[in-house]
């Protein structure tokens, strides 16, 4: 049997297409998760989650508006276990933390507390972003 060559384009097209339906377009997708405007000095925030944001593998931290010194987060997941990740990162602004791999593959989150300390002036407050990618 003898196929032209427009025949198996079209059915490689298919095959490629239905494939690609398996593969969701999610799971490299960052998630912004919620932002704190952080206050100077020394300080601890916390950022609460809703089950319905979903279940995440990875999570960063992005700053933006001015620096911080970010120290440690405590990820609570909404089965009661927690996680308590040392960062100890020096953040610009405009930067972003390492990428975090949570335990247990990918879990619903359902708060994240941070403690950093400030680098800016009193105008300069650093606006914290969490994000967490699927």
């Amino acid at each position: 049997m003898k196929f032209d060559s427009k025949f198996l384009t079209l059915l490689a097209a298919a095959l490629i297409f239905s494939l690609s339906s398996f593969i969701s377009p999610q799971q490299n997708k960052w998630e912004k998760l919620g932002e704190r405007k952080v206050n100077l000095g020394l300080d601890h925030d916390r950022i609460v989650i809703g089950a319905g944001d979903g279940i995440f593998s990875k999570l960063k931290i992005k700053v933006r508006n001015s620096g911080i010194n970010l120290h440690r987060m405590v990820v609570h997941f909404g089965n009661g276990d927690k996680q308590e990740i040392a960062i100890r990162e020096d953040i610009q602004n405009g930067g972003e933390s390492r990428a975090v791999d949570l335990r247990g593959n990918r879990r619903v989150i359902s708060k994240v507390d941070f403690w950093y300390d400030t680098k800016g002036l009193i105008n300069d407050k650093a606006i914290v972003e969490l994000w967490g990618r699927h």
